[in-house]
């Protein structure tokens, strides 16, 4: 027995099972991001009626020292974060990408850090960096190499912080996987033919093709990464010591939810954005130029 059609075409069905998505895009993501833009021109306490200010709000953004701090631990952070991960996703994604004994138990291992609740994977790593009963130290003191005093000292917070961000490349992973196991494997077979070494397959073969997929990965954790500093810094430092990981997002969730600042709050968030978007721009056009070089 046929079951009754909607009287819909082929457009119409996609639009209706669309319909769920674009719903939740405005009213979850859209709405709110423009409510967040006109809240930045704009002074806001949640308890009285917002006024509007102009660029009141970005004049004292550029001479908030404060802001700057945070600005330049955020992009300290994310110079140091993208390119890592993004070699840590590649060089997982190569060497997995070949089957053999134990290999899906490997695959596993490498994505699981990504699957933890954010506050349980921070919390984990307090204990782990535990400057008195932390496993870290305790196996660098054993082997003679000195313990480093993590969240205490200012290189030691931003590199703990860098390096518990460094395991969460599951996501990546998967993506730089299936983009290296979809390769033709004619290439390479004419690559050995050709008595091509390792090296220079590499070179000519598997990057270039593998470009667009890193350019993604590269982009998302761009975007991933200015968003990711903030429940580390919050349960681990705090911002500190003497603010060394004071990153923009928990610099707006200090002015918006501790000193009731939302419109302060949201022009930073609109700063942030905005910078965002043009550090992704300059992304793009970097690696074009790097994907095309690699093909000559």
């Amino acid at each position: 027995m046929k079951r009754p059609r909607l009287g819909l075409g082929d457009a119409g069905q996609r639009a209706l099972l669309l319909a769920p998505y674009v719903i939740g895009v405005e009213l979850l993501v859209l709405l709110p991001a423009l409510f967040t833009f006109a809240v930045a021109f704009s002074e806001y306490d949640l308890l009285s009626d917002p006024s509007v200010t102009g660029f009141d709000n970005f004049t004292e953004l550029a001479g908030d020292p404060l802001f700057h701090r945070a600005l330049l631990n955020s992009l300290i952070f994310a110079a140091v974060v993208v390119p890592l991960r993004l070699l840590g996703a590649l060089s997982l994604a190569l060497l997995l990408h070949r089957r053999f004994r134990g290999v899906g138990a490997a695959r596993t291992a490498v994505y699981l850090p990504t699957v933890v609740p954010d506050v349980a994977y921070a919390l984990l790593w307090l204990f782990l960096l535990n400057p008195l009963f932390g496993p870290i130290n305790a196996t660098l003191g054993l082997i003679g190499l000195p313990q480093p005093a993590w969240l205490a000292s200012e290189g030691g917070a931003m590199a703990a912080i860098i390096l518990m961000s460094g395991f969460t490349i599951g996501e990546g992973f998967v993506v730089a996987l299936a983009a290296r196991q979809e390769l033709p494997q004619e290439l390479y077979q004419l690559a050995r033919v050709e008595g091509s070494s390792a090296l220079h397959t590499f070179r000519r073969v598997t990057l270039p093709l593998l470009a667009p997929t890193l350019w993604l990965l590269a982009v998302r954790d761009t975007v991933f990464t200015l968003q990711i500093s903030f429940v580390p810094a919050y349960i681990l430092t705090d911002g500190g010591p003497d603010r060394a990981t004071l990153f923009l997002p928990l610099l707006v969730f200090d002015n918006a939810f501790e000193w009731l600042r939302y419109g302060y709050a949201a022009s930073m968030t609109l700063s942030m954005f905005i910078l965002t978007a043009l550090i992704v721009a300059v992304q793009f056009r970097l690696l074009r130029r790097w994907r095309f070089g690699l093909g000559r």
